[in-house]
């Protein structure tokens, strides 16, 4: 195994070279240490919930926590479940140092061996996280959902919050799941478990009823890498479970409302699209290979059915088959909403109304949104002018992609420094990407993709094929392919 590369500094290096910029400023610096020393709100001023049994799960290792949840079963069978979501924009002022700061980054980058965020650990992994026994402000989405899964009606609001349960995605996932013993978090939480248990219903009828109108389900599995002393130790996949399914509900919904909010209010606002496939016949080919026709024109439902098919005949491939989908469907992108005007909606969820707005920690078309909502309800006027939010949005979406391989290098570079020692063995693959830039190919047997420098003519997006490992580069993250 290759080990004389200093993977942090490499981090860095491809954290550069993609235009961003991971120093904070002196002025960011005193501006979020100053934040550190501001008083929690009043209880007085704002909305006071930190009785109810708010909880958030996300990854073991976070700190910078942007929402938490709490949910009730009502007499009728419906349910309120409400979204807190950590008030970044009352220490984080448009116009300020780190605001600006944050506006040229847009996002948090995690590389697998260093976090690169877009505020300062001081704001977000501490006063603006809404970490485990800590009194913070926050901007609760509340939901009324019906016993069948429709948000029937929705209201904003800000409140002070207490998060009762720091939780992860493995182990209450695994616990969910009948997998794993009750996380200690909720173990010694009075009502946690049937809190947890309680979203856990909500999360499946809200996912069922995306289902119905048309809304894609994938499945993934996220590459870990355990990195001792700078050397990577091992890559494992990590499955998608309930806690996952809970959280990526939640967020979901809470989205949607906002969106629908801010044009009813009559804003204008950024929306989140993921427009109509352009490849949609290599789909149709992909879906005719297992004897299902999908019609001439793009449809999410019937690629949904699909999906849906495929995952109940073939779960153990069907990760494999989601990966081909999605990058079939391409990126998302952030647009610009006038209120009244139409506009292509999000094609993976099946929604014509969606935001951003539950992450204000990590991606700053979230912290916007969050002013616009906390505008709307102050009965003030829009804090961004038209361009300006044009600005932002084309900025964004140039940020997230180049965001994108920065993180995708990094998993080459991590995936290529345990595959030194592998050269010329031979591993089963799936067609990730095709183009006149090359073949890519995903190994099944190993969280890693390579380029295919030899024997590639014919290979598409969704083709199985076995192939060698030539060679790697790790300082460039190149792993190098021949089809067998």
């Amino acid at each position: 195994m290759n080990n004389s590369f200093d993977l942090r500094a490499l981090a860095r290096q491809a954290v550069l070279d993609a235009g961003f910029h991971p120093d904070f400023a002196p002025e960011v610096i005193a501006q979020a240490r100053q934040a550190e020393q501001q008083p929690t709100p009043a209880a007085s001023t704002i909305q006071d919930l930190r009785n109810l049994n708010w909880s958030s799960i996300d990854n073991d290792s976070s700190l910078d926590l942007d929402q938490i949840e709490y949910a009730e079963k009502l007499p009728d069978g419906s349910f309120r479940l409400l979204i807190g979501i950590a008030d970044v924009d009352a220490l984080v002022r448009k116009g300020t140092p780190a605001d600006v700061h944050a506006a040229d980054v847009t996002t948090s980058l995690y590389t697998g061996v260093a976090t690169f965020p877009m505020l300062p650990p001081e704001l977000s992994t501490k006063a603006t996280s809404l970490m485990s026994a800590q009194d913070r402000a926050s901007v609760v989405t509340e939901m009324f959902i019906s016993s069948a899964g429709e948000v029937t009606a929705a209201k904003f609001y800000l409140a002070l919050v207490r998060n009762k349960a720091k939780l992860a995605y493995s182990s209450t996932g695994a616990w969910l799941e009948g997998r794993g013993p009750v996380p200690d978090a909720i173990a010694t939480t009075p009502g946690m478990e049937a809190q947890l248990r309680l979203q856990a219903e909500i999360s499946k009828q809200l996912r069922q009823l995306r289902k119905e109108h048309g809304a894609l389900a994938f499945a993934s599995s996220e590459p870990i890498s355990t990195v001792e002393n700078g050397t990577v130790k091992s890559i494992s996949t990590h499955p998608h479970n309930l806690a996952e399914d809970i959280i990526e509900s939640f967020m979901v919904a809470a989205n949607v409302a906002m969106a629908q909010n801010l044009r009813e209010k009559g804003f204008v606002s950024i929306s989140r699209v993921v427009k109509t496939p352009r490849r949609w016949d290599r789909i149709q080919v992909i879906a005719k290979s297992f004897g299902t026709t999908l019609p001439d024109l793009p449809d999410p439902r019937a690629l949904s059915g699909f999906l849906e098919q495929r995952l109940a005949q073939d779960p153990d491939h069907f990760p494999d088959l989601s990966l081909s989908i999605v990058k079939l469907l391409g990126p998302g992108e952030y647009i610009v909403e006038q209120p009244g005007q139409a506009h292509e909606g999000h094609f993976g969820l099946a929604v014509s109304d969606y935001t951003h707005s539950t992450a204000p920690n990590r991606r700053f078309t979230d912290l916007v949104i969050q002013r616009l909502v906390k505008a709307s309800l102050a009965g003030a006027s829009c804090p961004y002018t038209t361009e300006e939010l044009t600005q932002i949005a084309a900025h964004a979406t140039e940020r997230e992609e180049a965001a994108r391989k920065v993180e995708r290098l990094m998993r080459k570079i991590l995936a290529a420094s345990v595959l030194s020692n592998r050269i010329g063995e031979t591993f089963p693959g799936i067609v990730t990407g095709a183009s006149p830039k090359g073949v890519y190919v995903r190994l099944l047997s190993f969280p890693a993709e390579g380029r295919v420098v030899r024997h590639s003519d014919g290979l598409d997006v969704g083709d199985k094929v076995q192939v060698k490992l030539i060679s790697v580069e790790v300082a460039k993250g190149f792993i190098d392919l021949e089809k067998i």
